[in-house]
């Protein structure tokens, strides 16, 4: 899978982590940077993820910043963006599952390193339920349309 990656100067750290995890698992990373602590703006990134996911010229997404919740507003202003913060592997499982989330937001100072891999992955390999849940994102993208 081809996935953009992208984080402000408060999610650098977890952002590089991140890339590392999707090398190791075998994906090709589009880094959008930012490439260090200096002071950024988090939408200039999470926008950058967003839109290469939306443009299809990456699958998924993985956008960083100290909370993940400036990263999810952002990226969610993209039309066709689920952007889910996912905090521990349960999050990330329902994210897809129910919300087939196609951008992931994860926050530098809540997210423990030690299951930083396992909600990666299981963001990655969890497949869209969809039945009932197809009526709900339709709503959605019904209101996007407008």
């Amino acid at each position: 899978m081809k996935i953009a990656l992208g984080s402000d100067h408060a999610g650098y750290e977890l952002k590089e982590k991140v890339k590392k995890i999707l090398q190791k698992l075998g994906h090709t990373v589009v880094d959008f940077g930012t490439d260090s602590k200096g002071s950024v703006d988090y939408p200039d990134f999470g926008i950058k993820v967003a839109q290469s996911v939306a443009q299809g010229e990456t699958d998924r997404g993985v956008a960083v910043c100290w909370t993940g919740n400036g990263m999810s507003i952002a990226a969610n202003k993209v039309k066709g963006i689920r952007a889910t913060l996912a905090l521990n592997k349960d999050m990330a499982y329902y994210a897809r599952f129910h919300n087939d989330s196609n951008l992931l937001t994860l926050s530098q100072k809540y997210t423990s390193e030690a299951e930083l891999e396992d909600i990666v992955k299981t963001w990655l390999e969890t497949a869209f339920e969809g039945g009932r849940h197809i009526r709900r994102l339709q709503k959605i993208e019904d209101l996007e349309r407008k």
